[in-house]
């Protein structure tokens, strides 16, 4: 069996890893929490040396301390159609390899025609997507699960945080009828939710002004 492998994925926009720092301390914290060899000190001039001009993926997986850096082309993801994954949301506070719940999710999800799923809790509380936060509006109250769940704390969602007042709640499906969601990772940036169990999902305009502001200049 393979050894347990962290995993940082983010986007090089314009030759530059706008959230390069964010995403080594959480590299770092988790391999803390682990137990597991540290990233290398030259890791950040080593990304910044693959990632090149132009707009990229760029997925690093650090095994044993060894860093095993891919890239690959961006795909914007356009009003995705979300269902509720069969998949029971297991804790999830560090990036790892270990993932497989979420594999499942993501190809059911497919199979049924949808972009990808949402997982909940044995408890039937909302957690997380299969690579990506969940944000909601009730009103002009800004939701999203709470982090006591063990849902991945998110590059994205640390950012969104910092731009707006976010209610982390437990909250079940029930409260998802009706709202205007987004998803939100460090790849794509908010995304707002075409269809949410096949039902159309409204929007919200906060929404658009958050993700104007999201990037860094």
């Amino acid at each position: 069996m393979a050894r347990l492998a962290l995993i940082e994925t983010m986007r090089a926009s314009e030759g530059r890893l706008p959230w390069l720092e964010r995403h080594l301390a959480r590299l770092r914290a988790s391999s803390l929490a682990l137990g597991l060899a540290p990233p290398p000190d030259d890791l950040s001039d080593l990304l910044r040396s693959i990632v090149g001009s132009g707009d990229r993926v760029v997925r690093l997986e650090l095994r044993d301390g060894h860093p095993e850096i891919t890239t690959r082309d961006t795909s914007a993801w356009r009003s995705p159609a979300i269902v509720v994954s069969d998949e029971v949301h297991r804790s999830y506070p560090n990036k790892t390899t270990q993932r497989e719940h979420f594999g499942r999710a993501l190809t059911n999800a497919k199979r049924i025609g949808a972009d990808d799923a949402l997982l909940f809790t044995a408890q039937g509380e909302i957690a997380e997507g299969t690579a990506w936060n969940l944000f909601w509006w009730d009103g002009d109250t800004l939701c999203t699960p709470a982090a006591d769940l063990g849902i991945l704390p998110g590059i994205a969602r640390g950012r969104i945080m910092e731009l707006a007042e976010v209610q982390e709640v437990r909250a079940p499906v029930t409260a998802l009828a009706g709202r205007s969601l987004f998803l939100a990772n460090a790849v794509q940036g908010i995304v707002e939710i075409g269809t949410f169990e096949r039902s159309r999902v409204p929007r919200h305009p906060r929404t658009a002004q958050l993700s104007a502001a999201f990037w860094p200049d």
